[in-house]
């Protein structure tokens, strides 16, 4: 049931019940445009499979399954599960889904090497427009390594320390636009560091390391900050709730609060370093793919010069 809040910028907000773990899996609903993203994703992915299989070429199933299952599942799962429900009721259900939205769905979306699938699949008019964008100069700004690092720190400041988290507890547009931004922004960061697609801005395996160790005092530094706040983020809309049916259940504003910061900085270690894992296991992977291509290049010289002493002229005798 939508009832208007007075004294609250939204239009109107949904009566719901008690929050628990368990209305996570339960309680769904739909928010129109990342349906249609996700639809159309996975949608075109499929296809892409589909069509290399038709042709005998195979796809590894472990990229479908981080592209479909854990990216395109996931940011659905955050937009359209208890978990979309109820972000803008707690703004601690709002912190899971903003750090599933801006770390977890752009590495498994990057580790589903998309472009590569496109590239491999596309007909020739297509794939040169691809390549075309991939080599303009508005990519190449847009994944130069220090601009997509300062985006991808200084955006979730931008979100709750200005009037943009206001309006996408305002706007219903804004809000989903929101989660649409915050996977765009964390996609230019990861895609490249990742160095699975051919996209611009990949750097070198030592460097990738770098930057990801570099973000996460900042995840820290920006829980503790939330944590640390006297003043409400998007204080109007959160004590509107609690004068109306769902004050009956709703924590206080501020405990919630410090509970999202917590979530913050907690959520943030964690998925930084098994992104750090996974960084290192590529690393380590492509270091004992070079080693064996050096290898082989080494005995190929021995067995050439092998074979050149073994056919030169025989002695004179």
């Amino acid at each position: 049931m939508l009832i208007p809040l007075s004294g609250s910028s939204q239009v109107g907000l949904e009566t719901l019940p008690r929050f628990t773990l368990g209305r996570v899996f339960t309680d769904w609903g739909i928010d129109p445009i990342p349906f249609i993203v996700t639809v159309w994703a996975v949608g075109l992915y499929v296809v892409g499979v589909a069509a290399l299989r038709r042709r005998g070429d195979r796809w590894p199933v472990g990229r479908t399954l981080a592209f479909v299952g854990l990216g395109m599942g996931s940011f659905f799962f955050a937009t359209s599960s208890g978990v979309g429900r109820y972000d803008t009721t707690l703004l601690s259900v709002h912190m899971v889904q903003h750090m599933l939205l801006s770390m977890v769905v752009p590495l498994a979306l990057a580790l589903g090497a998309p472009v590569t699938l496109a590239l491999r699949t596309l007909p020739p008019t297509p794939r040169r427009w691809l390549l075309a964008v991939l080599h303009s100069r508005v990519a190449k700004v847009l994944a130069f390594p220090p601009l997509t690092f300062a985006l991808y720190v200084a955006s979730p400041w931008a979100l709750y320390f200005s009037s943009w988290y206001d309006a996408s507890l305002a706007s219903s547009f804004v809000h989903q636009m929101m989660h649409v931004h915050l996977v765009l922004v964390g996609t230019l960061f990861f895609w490249p560091l990742m160095g699975i697609d051919p996209v611009p801005g990949r750097v070198s395996e030592p460097f990738r390391v770098l930057l990801t160790l570099m973000t996460l005092p900042f995840h820290a530094f920006l829980g503790v900050t939330i944590m640390g706040q006297t003043t409400l983020i998007g204080g109007e809309h959160y004590l509107a709730l609690r004068e109306g049916p769902m004050g009956a259940w709703l924590p206080p504003a501020l405990e919630d609060q410090h509970l999202a910061g917590g979530i913050l900085w907690a959520s943030g270690d964690l998925i930084g370093v098994l992104f750090f894992a996974v960084l290192f296991i590529q690393w380590v992977r492509s270091s004992m793919k070079e080693a064996a291509r050096e290898d082989r290049r080494l005995d190929l010289v021995e067995r050439r010069s092998r074979t050149s002493g073994a056919g030169g002229s025989p002695p004179a005798g």
